[in-house]
C-alpha cells in the first residue's frame, strides 16, 4: 500500500488561553503577599499604573483606550488654582524639632540582628587561645556545620581536602565542642548528648552509660532492659532518663535564621445578630488607577505616531486588565467565602466538632463556577472566623460514616482523636486500636490505619513512646 500526503480541513473547538486569561488565573491563586509583590513589579514596568493614595481618587472613571483620552472641558467660571511661589526658607523646611533630632543617634544605631550559629562560634574562636593554623582549621570545621549544629561531613574527608593532619583536626574539633551551645560540632546524636552530659552533669556515670550503649532502648522506653543490662535498679534508670530528656538533640536550632510568618486573613467573618457577615480585608492591598499625569499628556493625540500610539494602547490595556483582574479576584474570594459560610454554619456556631464534610463540587455548584476555580481561590487564602483563623482549604474534607448512617467530617474525627490523646493517662496511653474502640462507642466507624495516620498528622507519638513513668 503506497503512502501519500494529503491536506484536509477540519473544524474543531478548543479553549485558547489568552495572556489576559492566564494573568487572571495566576492572580486568583496567588497569596496575599505574592499579589502585593506582583503589583509592585507591574508598577515598576508599567508607567501608566499608579497606586491610589486618597479616597477621592478611587471614584475616578477608567479610560479603556488611547482614543478615549480627550482633553477636559473647563466649566464656566473655573480658573486654574495659583500655586504659592516656592522660596528657600530654612526655618520653613527644617523646623526646630527636626534640628534637635539631628543631634540624636540615627535609627540604624538601635537596630539589632540575631547572630547565626557560624557567627557565634567564630566569635568564640577569635577569643580563644588558638594559633594561626588552629584558627584556619577551626574556621573550616565551623563552615561545615549544618543548621542543627552537627558536622555534616566526615572529619577525614575535610582533612584530606584541606591538607591538614587528621590528628590536628581532631584536637581542634575537641576544643570547638567545648564552645557554646553545648553539644555543637558533634558528629552524631550520641556524641552530641555525651558532650552535653559531660558539660551539664559533670559526667554522670549512669547517664553516660545509657547514652553510649542503650540509646535505642531509651527511645522505646524499655527501662527494664536497660536496668538489667547495667545491673542497676529500675528507679535509677527512670531518673537518668529524665536527665537525658532535658538535653538538646539540635543545639544549633537556637541560632536558626527561621522567622515566624504571621498570617494576615484575606477575609473576615463576623457574627452580627443571628447572621454572619463576610468582609474582605483590603488593608495593605494596593488600589490602582491609570496615572493621571500620563493621562493628561496623552490628550494631544496628534503629536504621537503609530508606534508610540500602539505602545501606549498596549500599556493602558495591560493596566486596565490588571485592575479588572484584581477586582474580579476579590469578588470571587467573597462569593466563595459566603458559600462556605452557608455550608458550615454549625461549625461557626459550635466549633470544629460540628464541621460538615464538604468537597469542591459543593461550592462550585453553589456559586456556578468550575471546581478548578474553587481550588485556586482556596489556595493560600485565610479567613478569620469566630472559631479562629483557618485556611479556606480547611473546610473541604472527606466524610467518615457513623453507625447511625450519618457522615462526619474527617477534621472532626481528628479533633476527637486529639481530645482522647490529651486526656489519656500518661502512664497508660491508649494504643491506636483502643482509640478505634473509643470512637466506635461514639458511633464513628474508622480503621486502625486511619487512626494511625491521623495521630501522626496531629504530631502524637506511638503509645510506647508517649508513656511517662512517674513511679513503679
Amino acid at each position: 500500500m503506497a503512502l501519500e500526503i494529503r491536506q484536509n480541513l477540519k473544524l474543531v473547538q478548543q479553549p485558547i488561553m489568552t495572556p489576559q486569561l492566564q494573568q487572571a488565573i495566576k492572580l486568583l491563586q496567588l497569596s496575599r503577599m505574592e499579589l502585593i509583590d506582583l503589583v509592585r513589579q507591574e508598577q515598576e514596568e508599567n508607567p501608566f499604573l499608579e497606586e491610589v493614595t486618597s479616597p477621592a481618587a478611587e471614584s475616578e472613571p477608567l479610560e479603556t483606550s488611547f482614543e478615549s483620552l480627550s482633553p477636559p472641558e473647563s466649566g464656566p467660571g473655573e480658573e486654574e488654582e495659583e500655586l504659592p511661589p516656592i522660596t528657600w526658607d530654612g526655618e520653613r523646611f527644617f523646623p526646630s524639632s527636626l534640628k534637635e533630632d539631628e543631634e540624636r543617634p540615627s535609627f540604624e544605631n538601635f537596630l539589632t540582628k540575631k547572630p547565626t550559629l557560624a557567627e557565634h562560634l567564630l566569635w568564640q574562636l577569635r577569643l580563644s587561645n588558638f594559633d594561626e593554623e588552629e584558627c584556619i582549621i577551626g574556621t573550616l570545621i565551623i563552615g561545615n556545620l549544618n543548621e542543627d549544629g552537627f558536622l555534616q561531613y566526615p572529619l577525614e574527608e575535610i582533612a584530606a581536602q584541606s591538607g591538614f593532619p587528621l590528628a590536628k583536626m581532631e584536637a581542634v574539633l575537641k576544643k570547638i565542642q567545648a564552645f557554646d551551645p553545648p553539644g555543637v560540632a558533634a558528629r552524631d546524636l550520641r556524641e552530641c548528648l555525651l558532650i552535653q552530659a559531660q558539660q551539664i552533669y559533670g559526667g554522670h556515670p549512669i547517664v553516660i552509660k545509657i547514652i553510649e550503649n542503650y540509646l535505642d532502648q531509651l527511645g522505646r522506653k524499655n527501662y527494664q532492659a536497660i536496668a538489667k543490662g547495667l545491673g542497676i535498679s529500675w528507679e535509677e534508670v527512670v531518673q537518668a532518663s529524665k536527665l537525658i530528656s532535658v538535653l538538646d538533640p539540635r543545639p544549633g536550632r537556637a541560632y536558626s535564621e527561621e522567622n515566624i510568618q504571621y498570617v494576615i486573613p484575606d477575609v473576615y467573618v463576623y457574627k452580627i445578630g443571628e447572621d454572619y457577615v463576610v468582609v474582605l480585608n483590603e488593608d495593605g492591598l494596593p488600589k490602582l488607577r491609570i496615572n493621571p499625569y500620563y493621562r493628561d499628556i496623552l490628550r494631544d493625540q496628534a503629536q504621537y505616531d503609530g508606534e508610540a500610539k500602539d505602545y501606549i494602547n498596549e500599556k493602558i490595556r495591560s493596566a486596565l486588565w490588571l485592575i479588572k483582574s484584581i477586582h474580579q479576584r476579590q469578588r470571587t474570594i467573597y462569593r466563595v467565602t459566603k458559600s462556605i459560610v452557608r455550608f458550615q454554619r454549625d461549625f461557626l456556631d459550635r466549633g470544629v466538632a460540628y464541621l460538615k464534610p464538604m468537597v469542591l463540587k459543593d461550592v462550585a455548584m453553589d456559586v456556578n463556577m468550575h471546581e478548578s476555580t474553587i481550588s485556586r481561590v482556596t489556595s493560600n487564602k485565610y479567613v478569620h472566623t469566630p472559631q479562629g483563623i483557618f485556611e479556606l482549604k480547611y473546610f473541604f474534607n472527606t466524610s467518615i460514616n457513623t453507625s447511625r448512617g450519618e457522615n462526619i467530617a474527617s477534621e472532626s474525627v481528628k479533633e476527637k482523636i486529639r481530645e482522647i490523646l490529651t486526656k489519656e493517662d500518661p502512664q497508660r496511653p491508649y494504643s491506636d486500636q483502643e482509640i478505634v474502640e473509643l470512637l466506635k462507642k461514639e458511633g464513628i466507624i474508622i480503621a486502625r490505619r486511619t487512626v494511625t495516620k491521623y495521630r501522626e498528622m496531629l504530631g502524637f507519638l506511638p503509645s510506647t513512646r508517649r508513656k511517662q513513668v512517674l513511679n513503679r
